[in-house]
């Protein structure tokens, strides 16, 4: 059973953690006032901050040695196929550095993903956040205690990997403009999405300029079951598109069309975003929006190493962000609108 965290202390004293954080190492950044409340919270609950020694001594050269690092990383839904080559990039690139990578499936919830940090926080050097479901201030409370890079989120004064949506949400627009289509609907998915809020906000206000009507649908959840509802309600709508919230929806999406009589694309065409492998193994295959995930899992844990070495130096690492190329990938389930 582990004992109070930084977090416990905040909810006690009514602060954020960070000033939890500031009243401990740098007390004179906060009022007295309030580091005496964060104080008594702390007694209250026999709290003390964590001192993790960095180095240890071998016994028979006397040199410091590091300690081995170890990394959480926390995926927002392990089940989803989108999320394996970007676990697979992180874990090769954290053994490369003789870092242990702990993963975390927070299932789509957000107070299951808020109980897990909070468990993790006395035994882990950093934190890696795919798709966080988090509030923003509690993204920032941990960034100021722990070194965290969130990915597919962008937070201002954090330290963050996406992909560049502007320029993959341009790529779908004028691809359904070319193919004659003047109507689209997208099928959203949990309105905790960072990134689903963003490729909405993309898709909308650019439709104009391909002179494209845009429609939202849902939330639905991720999941190819949720395509029955979703392409119910697409349908109804009208139009002669559907742009899912990720590539599992997109296929349940296309199931029912099917079921339901309509062609794909022939009456219906329909993106997808991700590229998960699965794209290529429906019929038709999916047209879906991709990019080096990858890549994307192993930049995170790079970043997240930059910020421990700068911190054991006493350094305050500077937020970076990181944006990574996206590529349309057109296959069959997209096609000339119908007359």
């Amino acid at each position: 059973m582990t004992g109070p965290s930084i977090y416990d202390v905040a909810e006690r004293a009514g602060v954020a953690a960070s000033t939890v954080s500031r009243a401990f190492a740098d007390p004179g950044r906060v009022t007295d006032a309030t580091r005496a409340r964060v104080m008594t919270a702390a007694a209250e609950l026999d709290y003390a901050p964590r001192q993790r020694p960095r180095r240890r001594t071998g016994p028979a050269s006397g040199r410091s040695e590091e300690r081995p690092r170890t990394v959480a990383m926390l995926v927002s839904d392990i089940t989803n196929p989108h999320y394996f080559e970007l676990i697979r990039g992180a874990e090769l690139r954290a053994r490369a550095s003789g870092t242990t990578l702990v993963l975390v499936n927070c299932e789509e919830s957000t107070q299951i993903e808020l109980e897990q940090v909070r468990g993790l926080t006395s035994t882990v050097d950093g934190f890696v956040m795919a798709a966080s479901r988090l509030p923003d201030q509690q993204l920032r409370d941990l960034a100021a205690e722990h070194p965290t890079v969130l990915l597919n989120r962008d937070l201002p004064g954090t330290t963050s990997v996406t992909l560049d949506m502007a320029s993959g949400c341009r790529q779908i627009l004028e691809h359904l403009s070319s193919l004659g289509h003047r109507s689209f609907t997208y099928c959203a998915g949990p309105p905790s999405s960072w990134m689903g809020a963003t490729r909405w906000r993309m898709l909308s206000e650019g439709a104009r300029q391909y002179d494209l009507e845009a429609h939202r649908m849902g939330p639905y959840t991720p999941t190819v079951a949720s395509g029955s509802s979703a392409a119910d309600a697409a349908l109804r709508v009208g139009g002669t598109a559907v742009v899912a919230h990720n590539d599992l929806l997109a296929i349940g999406i296309m199931r029912r069309l099917s079921d339901r009589g309509l062609d794909v694309p022939g009456d219906v065409s329909v993106v997808g975003f991700d590229n998960i492998f699965a794209a290529t193994l429906v019929q038709p295959s999916l047209t879906t929006l991709g990019g080096p995930i990858s890549d994307a899992g192993r930049r995170a844990v790079e970043l997240l190493m930059s910020a421990l070495d700068a911190r054991r130096r006493g350094a305050q690492p500077p937020a970076e962000q990181v944006a990574m190329p996206v590529e349309l990938v057109v296959r069959d389930s997209t096609g000339p609108a119908p007359s």
